[in-house]
């Protein structure tokens, strides 16, 4: 699945507004190792070093195209190393803060998930985590709609992407049942306020849109792109377009 790291800064100020949300559960302390599942250009990790003075920040992400970007914000406390987030967890290395924001949506089983990541906690760790809310995003289930008509069911063999997001309760539930403390656990619209349904189109493009044309047969992707910009045309025929994205937060101590 190839990231294109041009595509996603488009919209980098929106996508930080939940990062900086998220950061602000951070307890700062001296010291720390830090991880950041899924860091993507890298920017972000930069941010949180900065924000965790004399901390070590660690970013890994799979995608070599979006770690391309990630150079120069490498220094003396950031380092990246280009692996999947199932490969991390699958090594013995702990970590005092976790941290991952809009990555583990791209993993499947949540309920496993959640305990592993928590596992690679030291005593006292903290774990901040942030996720698109996929099931309730309008431009997710336009993207599933379409992949049920003629003839992508048939090209993608009747596949959609089954968001492997849980909700907020679920989420609560689990760093309970995990030793988790100082709970804090919601979901926040996120308002995107674009020009019009391109500028919508050229948001999904960046994220949701890429697991769809990477299963489809080449002489297809454009048809399938133009088929979507339809469907998000007709859901929103007001300009400028107000789209509310609803993403969800959630931090606790170990």
């Amino acid at each position: 699945m190839a990231w294109n790291p041009e595509t996603y800064n488009k919209f980098k100020s929106e996508r930080f507004l939940p990062f900086f949300d998220l950061t602000k559960s951070i307890i700062v302390k001296p010291d720390l190792k830090v991880i950041d599942l899924g860091c993507g250009t890298g920017e972000m990790a930069g941010a949180l070093a900065d924000l965790l003075p004399g901390s070590t920040v660690t970013g890994i992400d799979a995608s070599a195209e979006m770690l391309s970007k990630a150079a120069e914000f490498k220094n003396e406390a950031v380092n990246f190393k280009q692996l999947k987030i199932e490969e991390q967890l699958d090594l013995p290395e702990k970590f005092d803060l976790i941290f991952s924001n809009a990555a583990i949506q791209w993993i499947e089983n949540h309920k496993d998930l959640l305990p592993k990541i928590i596992s690679k906690l030291n005593p006292g760790g903290q774990l901040h985590i942030q996720i698109p809310a996929q099931a309730s995003n309008i431009s997710n289930q336009l993207l599933d709609q379409l992949a049920d008509k003629t003839p992508y069911n048939k090209l993608l063999q009747n596949w959609k992407r089954d968001s492997a997001v849980l909700d907020i309760n679920d989420y609560s539930k689990l760093l309970f049942e995990n030793g988790g403390h100082q709970l804090n656990v919601y979901e926040k619209v996120y308002p995107l306020i674009l020009e019009n349904p391109e500028a919508l189109f050229d948001w999904v493009s960046g994220t949701a849109l890429i697991p769809y044309l990477a299963k489809l047969p080449a002489e297809q992707k454009e048809q399938f792109i133009a088929d979507y910009k339809k469907e998000l045309a007709a859901a929103f025929p007001v300009q400028p377009v107000f789209y509310p994205f609803r993403r969800i937060l959630m931090s606790a101590i170990f």
